[in-house]
């Protein structure tokens, strides 16, 4: 039986899912199920926990393998765990010599539990494997940069993903066209801190370079993504790009967290509420079209009343289309843990009221488009995509293909569109 893959997180997860998915089976790795989780808050560790011991309810028979940031941070918790059979690290996952000793493990009882490495002192990305990543969807990742060298004081996630390191850019550039050649339309760039693609490269090579050098080198590629930015870093090249490529798409999601400069220092943010609102008011300039998303927590320490309500403001005064909410979650060790912390009602009475607003933004947005002509990426015979990565209501189709369509309207959660 194939290895089963159930993934926890961000979408840099769900690259690295699918590159598992090839590795364990190249290494022989069978009849297993492979738990990638997310550590950025007790919630996504605590459902790990809690799909581990599902999966052993109905399917005893099968092995089980925990990876991803929550084994790297804390993998004593999940090998004491007796439905757990195996932990790796997060760089062990991605390496083919970690799924071949699991291999041996499992056949021949022998070897430790637990295969985690100093994240730390890992200087380099683990090889890929290209094929699998497209796995016959329409949208693929692309993995560019992994690790972080930022220390925001509410984060463990450096901690699962060590100090920031890069692709080569011929490498990604290469990834980019097998994949298109492969017949997928669209790519996504992915990392956990991509606006810092580069740093540890020869020459420091900037986001704006790669963006600029994968659309050049591959000129059939339709369209091109990124995942979340940090717009503090965005470079020249990348303005230049999303205001003169139309094959990078008008969506862009930012790393904002909060609109209150007393609470982005204390999370030790490196950029201003003005900061963000003259970014997101640079780039309509540029891009009159784009839609913005944000991350947003709610109830970080220290938080009043009146410091939430400028992030609150925010979403207004950025224009944000799609929010990411997150109740603040106390990581152990890290800086934020030992800060005063907001009451738990008050959190999360905020996350909602930051959701509504979100909802009431994507709602104006749904609205707005009507009339509109749209290249829709259909993702399969009942929805496709936007450029700005409004889902559509659609009618048949052939995934893969993007068609120009009429939107008509919305059904509340979904425009609605007919064929030009």
């Amino acid at each position: 039986m194939a290895v089963e893959l159930v993934t926890f997180g961000c979408r840099l997860n769900l690259a690295e899912s699918e590159t598992m998915r090839a590795e364990a089976g190249a290494a022989g790795v069978h009849d297993a199920v492979v738990v990638n989780t997310c550590a950025v808050t007790n919630e996504a560790v605590a459902q790990a926990r809690q799909t581990i011991r599902r999966l052993r309810r109905e399917q005893p028979a099968r092995r089980i393998i925990v990876t991803g940031c929550a084994a790297q941070t804390d993998p004593a918790m999940f090998s004491e765990m007796p439905e757990v059979d195996r932990v790796l690290g997060n760089d062990d996952k991605m390496r083919a010599e970690a799924w071949r000793a699991t291999r041996r493990a499992f056949d021949f009882d022998q070897g430790e539990k637990v295969a985690v490495a100093d994240i730390m002192a890992v200087r380099e990305m683990a090889p890929h494997l290209v094929d699998g990543f497209h796995n016959g969807q329409p949208r693929a990742f692309v993995q560019v940069q992994n690790g972080c060298d930022h220390r925001c004081t509410f984060c463990i996630i450096p901690y699962g993903r060590g100090n920031s390191r890069s692709v080569a850019m011929g490498a990604a550039v290469e990834q980019v066209r097998t994949l298109v050649e492969s017949g997928c339309p669209e790519i996504v760039l992915t990392g956990v801190d991509i606006t810092s693609y580069g740093a540890d490269l020869p020459g420091a090579p900037k986001l704006g370079a790669l963006v600029k050098q994968i659309l050049k080198h591959v000129p059939e590629l339709a369209r091109l993504r990124l995942s979340s930015i940090d717009s503090v870093e965005a470079d020249r090249d990348l303005l230049d790009v999303i205001a003169n490529d139309e094959r990078l798409m008008p969506h862009l999601h930012l790393s904002l967290q909060a609109g209150d400069d007393l609470i982005l220092k204390r999370m030790k943010r490196r950029h201003s509420r003005a900061d963000a609102i003259a970014f997101c008011d640079q780039v309509r300039r540029l891009r009159p079209d784009v839609a913005f998303g944000a991350d947003l927590i709610a109830g970080f320490p220290t938080e009043t009343e009146a410091m939430f309500e400028r992030s609150l403001a925010l979403v207004a005064e950025c224009d944000l289309t799609f929010l990411h909410v997150f109740p603040y979650s106390k990581r152990p060790g890290t800086p934020a843990a030992k800060m005063p912390q907001v009451e738990g009602r008050a959190m999360k009475e905020r996350a909602k009221r930051l959701r509504d607003a979100g909802e009431a933004a994507l709602q104006h947005r749904l609205v707005h488009e009507r009339g509109k002509v749209r290249q829709v990426l259909i993702e399969s015979a009942a929805q496709g995509r936007t450029e700005h990565f409004l889902p559509v209501a659609i009618d048949g189709g052939v995934a893969g293909d993007v068609r120009a369509m009429t939107i008509t309207g919305n059904d509340g959660a979904r425009l609605v569109a007919g064929t030009c």
